[in-house]
């Protein structure tokens, strides 16, 4: 299995020979190739608009705090996002947040606050975390409450066409059957959807494949979680809100449609139901989906899924305070992004080592700073670009950074340097100063310092004094020195 078929990580050394058949190959195809979840095979992709690619992806659920299988979907995206701008299209990038949910409801009912308080906090805390590992702002960051009249309007258009109905509980059903070609984007029939433990049996509903387009309102729902409408009060189910917003910002018809790999069914495939539905036309051309994140324990165990009653559950937050986000970013990018993805703290430790090596040469290279054009002639460059046009291949394109720091450190070449650090910018890494990253406690930067010794005085408090003692060790580790006083904790590099 190649690396575009989501083949291995490329974590050993380049070989030379491999850089130049690379760079061969980019001559005769110099063109962008991504595997389509819909065909199930690489295509040549070309915008439908010439010279734009309109792209829209799944966000988040802003209930909770971001967890590390939402880092896995942002990076790769706004790797495909940074790979698009490099290779001089013009995109408008979409990537929605969902603010009206029933775990969202039910959180701002446990915690006594309004729903609209619970999710501004959430979306802060998200933006923190994303800009800590490099991600990119959308073009649009449409909210799901904002676009309830637009959803309307394509449920309105779904029930005039036949393909919806008023189901006896008061809902808005979408029916699955009466729309050929249900099941394309997963692969699955509608029989065996129907024989299959995920269809729950629901009187209100003419067949249990039908999905929900509006959500009667409840008597125990807070009122900011209703909206008026034709069908009665109530608010959208989920599928419809990214129809609805895509549509709005991109289009009826765009080019890439994002996700995890989780959300191919019953998301992705519901909404290509209901926007085919509803207008009529083709939805998206090309479907791109991460692979899920597993959980490695230790060196050597098998992966096991992350989840919070395995006890392997992390937040992005949590990781931060132990990792520096670029760390976070350049190992997230040594996967390739249809691959699972294995997190646990050996592999972690290896990317800190590794990405300390690229550091280690752009230092003894002598790169500048400022953001030098990348001749895309060069063999290293074509290598890279190869890669990265063959189903954004990052293994592949990594290990380009990994031959270029080793010619640096034999031969001091600023200019080999600055190609380094030129490539890393593509990918939105090797962008500090390589003295500061490497005198930074292994690149721990002071925002996730000042997060270890905040959780630090909270374990003290809890009076959870081992805890305390870990964070402490851990830093010593890295060289940071805690001097505690009356006036409370500050650091210094051993």
């Amino acid at each position: 299995m190649g690396p575009c078929q989501g083949g291995p990580s490329y974590t050993g050394r380049f070989y030379r020979a491999d850089l130049f058949t690379v760079a061969a190959i980019a001559w005769h195809r110099m063109s962008l190739r991504i595997h389509n979840t819909l065909t199930r095979r690489v295509e040549d992709f070309a915008p439908i608009e010439p010279g734009h690619v309109r792209m829209y992806v799944c966000g988040i659920t802003v209930y909770d705090l971001c967890h590390m299988g939402h880092a896995r979907m942002m990076v790769a995206f706004d790797m495909v996002y940074r790979w698009l701008l490099t290779s001089g299209y013009r995109v408008t990038f979409v990537r929605n947040i969902t603010d009206i949910e029933d775990k969202i409801i039910r959180r701002a009912l446990e915690r006594g606050i309004t729903i609209r308080a619970l999710t501004d906090e959430m979306i802060a805390a998200m933006h923190r975390d994303f800009a800590a590992i490099g991600v990119l702002p959308p073009t649009h960051e449409p909210r799901a409450t904002e676009y309830v009249p637009q959803m309307l309007d394509m449920i309105g258009k779904l029930e005039a066409k036949g393909l919806a109905y008023r189901a006896a509980d008061g809902d808005v059903d979408f029916a699955v059957r009466k729309l050929p070609g249900y099941g394309r984007l997963s692969g699955k029939s509608l029989d065996d959807l129907r024989a299959g433990e995920r269809v729950a049996a629901d009187d209100s509903k003419q067949d249990p494949l039908d999905f929900v387009l509006w959500k009667a309102a409840k008597p125990e729902e807070p009122d900011e979680a209703k909206w008026a409408s034709p069908f009665g009060p109530g608010r959208p189910g989920w599928h419809i809100e990214c129809s609805a917003m895509s549509c709005a910002l991109l289009g009826e018809h765009f080019d890439i449609h994002g996700g995890g790999m989780d959300l191919q069914f019953p998301h992705h495939e519901n909404e290509l139901a209901q926007s085919v539905g509803a207008n009529g036309g083709p939805f998206v051309n090309v479907w791109m989906h991460n692979g899920f994140l597993n959980v490695q324990r230790e060196a050597g165990m098998a992966p096991e899924k992350m989840s919070k009653s395995l006890g392997n559950f992390f937040t992005i937050a949590e990781v931060l305070q132990r990792y520096d986000g670029e760390t976070l970013r350049f190992f997230m990018l040594r996967t390739h992004y249809r691959s699972p993805f294995n997190f646990g703290e050996a592999n972690l430790e290896d990317a800190r080592s590794a990405l300390r090596r690229l550091y280690t040469a752009l230092e003894a290279g002598g790169s500048p700073m400022d953001d030098a054009a990348i001749d895309w002639t060069q063999p290293e460059a074509a290598a890279f670009r190869a890669a990265m046009d063959d189903d954004f291949n990052t293994p592949l394109a990594t290990a380009v950074w990994f031959e270029l720091a080793s010619e640096v450190n034999r031969s001091r070449d600023p200019a080999k340097a600055g190609l380094l650090r030129a490539l890393g910018r593509v990918l939105g890494v090797l962008q500090q100063r390589p003295s500061a990253f490497l005198q930074a406690g292994a690149g721990l930067d002071e925002a996730a310092i000042a997060a270890m010794i905040s959780a630090r005085a909270a374990a003290k408090a809890a009076r959870n004094f081992a805890e305390a003692d870990r964070i402490r060790q851990q830093l010593a580790a890295q060289g940071i020195e805690l001097k505690d006083s009356a006036q409370g904790t500050t650091w210094v590099r051993g």
